[in-house]
């Protein structure tokens, strides 16, 4: 299960982009709460703490306690948004939420066993389409990550939504199809020695092979016929 996480918060008494440049100024980033039922409540936190929390890969799937002025709540990260050319934080967005609601997050996947897959010990290369699953689960049982067992995979074998086990009380929110999260592939070198081999067990002619042959069986014109 994901982690908890705790940001500090203070109040901004005022909006606008010239209040928002100043709060950066003072190493601090422009934040907002909302959802819930309740009104909006404008923020920001300490950039330094926030880049930290960033750091974890796993800031858009937690849960984060915002403590300001005395008053806790509990939000989900919704977005973030960087400067273009620094790529410092600049604003966030975060989603209140009840103990037990019911949340849609992105969750990295990681893959076990690559050495049990005969496919990838051949010299297959593993495709991987999806990095990360949308899911739908309760607030409080948000996975850190969802696992995937390559075991026994050979080249053009694919992994689809259907093959794979989510925790408990997990279920993808794509529900409309079978989607592919990943295939083992041929190399390249591999797929070229294919290609030879089938030119060599065919039946193709080589240039010229064709005419030489129907050249035999002619007569060259105006030559004597005995």
């Amino acid at each position: 299960m994901s982690e908890q996480l705790t940001l500090s918060a203070e109040l901004r008494e005022k909006a606008g982009k010239g209040a928002s440049r100043a709060i950066r100024r003072e190493g601090r980033v422009p934040a907002v709460i909302y959802g819930n039922k309740e009104e909006p409540l404008s923020i920001h936190v300490e950039e330094k703490a926030l880049v930290k929390a960033l750091q974890t890969g796993h800031f858009t799937n937690t849960v984060v306690m915002i403590d300001a002025k005395g008053k806790t709540s509990r939000t989900l990260p919704k977005d973030v948004q960087f400067h273009p050319v620094t790529d410092r934080p600049v604003h966030v967005d975060f989603l209140r939420i009840s103990a037990h609601s019911k949340v849609t997050v992105e969750v990295p996947i990681r893959f076990l066993n690559e050495d049990e897959a005969p496919g990838l010990k051949r010299g297959g290369v593993l495709n991987t389409v999806r990095h990360e699953l949308e899911v739908i689960c309760d607030a409080s049982n948000i996975p850190s990550e969802i696992e995937i067992d390559l075991t026994g995979l050979e080249i053009g074998d694919s992994i689809h939504i259907s093959n794979v086990t989510l925790p408990k009380g997990v279920e993808s929110a794509i529900d409309d199809r079978d989607f592919t999260i990943a295939t083992v592939v041929a190399p390249s070198a591999m797929k070229s020695e294919e290609g030879e081999e089938a030119a060599e067990a065919g039946d193709v002619p080589t240039v010229g092979e064709d005419e030489g042959e129907e050249a035999e069986g002619e007569t060259p014109e105006g030559e004597a016929q005995g």
